[in-house]
């Protein structure tokens, strides 16, 4: 073969490639058949560079400590804090994005009921990652997991995926969006542990900032895997618990009380 007849060759299948990656992102987004077997999902992914995590450290496990003792029934400032830092509306259906929401829990045998935060858990095996189609959902090094608005598609496959419900879809056009926090109609988002304030050499969400203001102290932010912090003393002197424990997805989450 010819030095010109070589390069026509590399540069169709460089082509073929190419074209391949693209009808794999069209039928994602249409739904279409060729994603039977697989094939096209793996095509798609490795076709699409996840966003990068400009700043984050692998040696850090960001987390919440959420103690479900201090946590008062009824409040939400913890969720007010939420929609304010990152721009959120307050929920008024369902359908309404949110990215923390309060619930209560019983115990059948005791009644004792407990108020408690739920929100993305950062999972270490994220199911919401391993689903998504075109790798816009991704964990961090330092173990947020995020969305790339950019790569979503809104096929809501994560949706379905997360185990504590914990991820939203925008519908509706935006207005007033805070820079730092970019979002999209037509993409899915959930709480980020305030990374933009973590990437800014904050060290504290806005959750955990409003509860301590408001006197309670049931919500804790910090690095997990630093054996100095507060959230990792305060784990070490009560026991934590995890949502869903029994699936083993190493949450970054931990609750006290439950």
């Amino acid at each position: 073969m010819s030095a010109h007849e070589h390069d026509s060759a590399d540069a169709e299948a460089s082509a073929g490639s190419t074209r391949r990656g693209f009808l794999g992102v069209a039928a994602v987004a249409m739904g279409g058949t060729l994603l039977a077997g697989g094939v096209r999902l793996i095509e798609v992914q490795a076709a699409t560079p996840s966003m990068p995590s400009a700043g984050a450290d692998p040696q850090v496990r960001w987390g919440l400590l959420i103690d479900t003792e201090k946590c008062a029934s009824g409040c939400t400032d913890c969720v007010t804090a939420c929609n304010t830092e990152n721009g959120l509306a307050a929920p008024q259906r369902p359908t309404d994005v949110q990215w923390i929401r309060k619930i209560e829990i019983k115990e059948i045998k005791t009644q004792r009921a407990v108020s408690l935060p739920v929100m993305c858990q950062h999972c270490a095996e994220p199911p919401c990652v391993d689903v998504c189609p075109t790798g816009a959902s991704f964990k961090r090094a330092d173990g947020i997991v995020m969305v790339d608005r950019h790569t979503c598609i809104g096929c809501r496959y994560c949706v379905m995926a997360c185990p504590y419900q914990a991820r939203s879809f925008v519908h509706e056009p935006l207005v007033d969006q805070k820079p730092e926090v970019p979002r999209g109609k037509g993409c899915v988002e959930s709480c980020t542990l305030c990374v933009h304030r973590i990437d800014q050499g904050q060290q504290n969400t806005a959750c955990a900032e409003a509860c301590t203001q408001a006197g309670h102290g049931a919500i804790v932010f910090g690095d997990l895997n630093d054996p100095a912090s507060e959230i990792s003393r305060r784990a070490k002197a009560a026991a934590t618990k995890q949502l869903r424990a029994d699936l083993h997805l190493d949450l970054g989450v931990r609750y006290q009380g439950l």
